[in-house]
C-alpha cells in the first residue's frame, strides 16, 4: 500500500515528530472523517510500498526523509510553491526557500523524487492571469533540472473556500473555461521550455489543452522509478477525473495551521490552530481524540 502524508494537512511542516514516532511504532490510528470509525494503519516495511509527502514547507522534515530512506521506503515529495501574496498564504515560506528544499531532494534522490505543485491557480484582483504567467515563468526557470513535472489546478470554489476568501476581503473570480485554457496553454509552453511536463490535477474538462496531461499525484510509476523496483498499485482516484494510485491518507482535516485562505482542507483556521496546539507527538492519532469511539 502507498501511504499519503497528507493531502489533508501538512505533516512535513508541522507533524514530523509524530510521523517518525508512528514509523518507529509501526502503525498509526486514524478516524474516518465522514463516519467517525477508527482504524489502524500498518506502517511497517512489508505493508508499505512507499510514501507520498505533501507539503508547503519541507524544511522541518529534511532529516526525517533520511530516516524514511534508511528504513527502505521510497518516497515522492509533492511540494507546493506558488509565490502567492502573504494575504492569501499567511505563513508559507517564500518560494525561493521551497526551491532550495526541492533542489536538496533532487541532489539526494534525483528529480523523480520531487514534484512541483503550482497549485492552486487563484485569479484575484492581486493575481490576474498576467501575474501567474510572470510568476510561473520565474519559478520554472529556478526549478529547471530540479523536477520534471509541474502540477497545476485552478481554485475549486468550494463553499468554505469562497467563504474564507470573502471574509478576508480578497476579491476573486472563477474564470470561464476558455480563459483557463488560454492560461494553461501559456504555462505548458513555459514548463516545456524548462524541461518539465505540465499536468492538471483532477480537472478533466480542461485536459484538452495541447501540452497538458492529466496528473496522477499519487503515482506508482514515479515511486517505482525512485525505488528502482516495481511498485504496483491500481488506479483508484478519490474523485471523478483523479488518476491517483490507490493509497491510504494518514492526515486529518482542520489540522493545518498554515492559514492559506484558499485551503479546501480547513474550514476554520482557529480550529486548526487549536488542534495543532493540543497535538501530542506521542499519540497514536494525529489529532487528539477522546473516548473509545474516537470522537473529539
Amino acid at each position: 500500500m502507498i501511504i499519503s502524508a497528507s493531502y489533508k494537512t501538512d505533516i512535513p511542516a508541522f507533524y514530523g515528530r509524530w510521523f517518525l514516532n508512528r514509523l518507529e511504532a509501526g502503525f498509526c490510528r486514524m478516524v474516518n472523517p465522514y463516519g467517525g470509525q477508527t482504524y489502524r494503519i500498518d506502517l511497517t516495511r512489508p505493508a508499505v510500498d512507499g510514501f507520498v509527502f505533501w507539503t508547503k514547507n519541507l524544511g522541518p522534515f529534511l532529516d526525517a526523509l533520511d530516516v524514511v530512506a534508511e528504513r527502505g521506503f521510497p518516497f515522492v515529495v509533492q511540494h507546493s510553491a506558488t509565490g502567492l501574496p502573504r494575504a492569501l498564504e499567511r505563513s508559507v515560506p517564500d518560494w525561493e526557500r521551497a526551491a532550495e528544499h526541492m533542489a536538496w531532494v533532487r541532489d539526494r534522490w534525483g528529480p523523480r523524487a520531487v514534484v512541483w505543485r503550482y497549485d492552486p491557480i487563484l485569479i484575484s484582483d492581486s493575481t490576474p492571469p498576467s501575474w501567474h504567467q510572470e510568476t510561473f515563468a520565474r519559478m520554472a526557470a529556478r526549478l529547471r533540472g530540479v523536477t520534471d513535472e509541474a502540477v497545476v489546478s485552478f481554485l475549486q470554489p468550494y463553499r468554505k473556500t469562497a467563504r474564507n476568501l470573502d471574509a478576508a476581503g480578497q476579491p476573486w473570480r472563477d474564470p470561464d473555461p476558455e480563459e483557463k485554457r488560454t492560461l494553461l496553454g501559456t504555462l505548458a509552453a513555459i514548463a516545456a521550455d524548462q524541461g518539465m511536463a505540465l499536468t492538471l490535477c483532477t480537472q478533466p474538462e480542461l485536459a484538452d489543452v495541447p501540452g497538458v496531461a492529466a496528473a496522477a499525484c499519487v503515482d506508482a510509476q514515479r515511486l517505482s522509478d525512485v525505488a528502482g523496483r516495481p511498485v504496483a498499485a491500481k488506479e483508484k482516484g478519490n474523485r471523478p477525473g483523479c488518476l491517483c494510485a490507490e493509497s491510504r491518507d494518514i492526515g486529518d482535516y482542520d489540522s493545518c495551521p498554515h492559514g492559506c485562505l484558499y485551503c479546501y482542507a480547513v474550514a476554520n483556521r482557529a480550529t486548526a490552530q487549536k488542534r495543532f496546539t493540543v497535538h501530542d507527538p506521542k499519540g497514536e492519532f494525529l489529532v487528539a481524540r477522546g473516548g473509545a469511539s474516537g470522537t473529539y
